[in-house]
């Protein structure tokens, strides 16, 4: 650990999460040998890693389209009121709406950023409408139909150092 409780990584660190991200279920042996460690040390660090909390979890990514036709929009949205009780019922019905796949509270001009994962382009708009419907404080909408996924994924190998205090 470092200042302001972040975690030091060193270079094997970021090779195993980089490893790790690509392929989730490698053998502690087969990652050992990838980094050019004994499998124990290895396994240490992963469950060091696990226990700070920078490996969340492991899962599968799964294709959507291999089984049934599918539409990604990515939809900006901007709230009535950014009173607590508000932004927490908004944030409760999205965080319960299955076709709401990811969601982000930005910056910049609307409050937050969904992405969303239906049949088609008409199950999108039913979704939209029960939500308008549900008065869960939207006030304004934007979307935008991804046409073709150019990079998908978290690969973080090393996020850039803060500037010093």
């Amino acid at each position: 650990m470092t200042a302001k409780g972040r975690f030091r990584l060193d270079e094997r660190d970021l090779e195993i999460l980089s490893i790790l991200q690509k392929e989730g279920r490698i053998t502690s042996a087969a990652l050992a040998a990838r980094v050019n460690l004994s499998p124990t040390p290895t396994w240490e660090r992963v469950k060091r890693l696990e226990k700070a909390g920078i490996i969340q979890g492991y899962g599968a990514r799964v294709a959507p389209d291999l089984f049934g036709p599918s539409t990604v929009v990515f939809v900006e949205a901007q709230l009535d009121s950014h009173r607590s009780d508000d932004v927490e019922r908004f944030e409760d019905v999205i965080r319960n709406t299955p076709e709401i796949v990811e969601c982000w509270g930005v910056g910049g001009g609307m409050d937050y950023l969904l992405k969303v994962v239906a049949r088609d382009i008409d199950a999108y708009q039913r979704l939209v409408d029960r939500l308008l419907v549900a008065d869960i404080g939207l006030r304004r909408y934007y979307t935008h139909v991804v046409t073709k996924p150019v990079k998908t994924g978290t690969n973080i190998r090393q996020l850039p150092e803060a500037d010093p205090e």
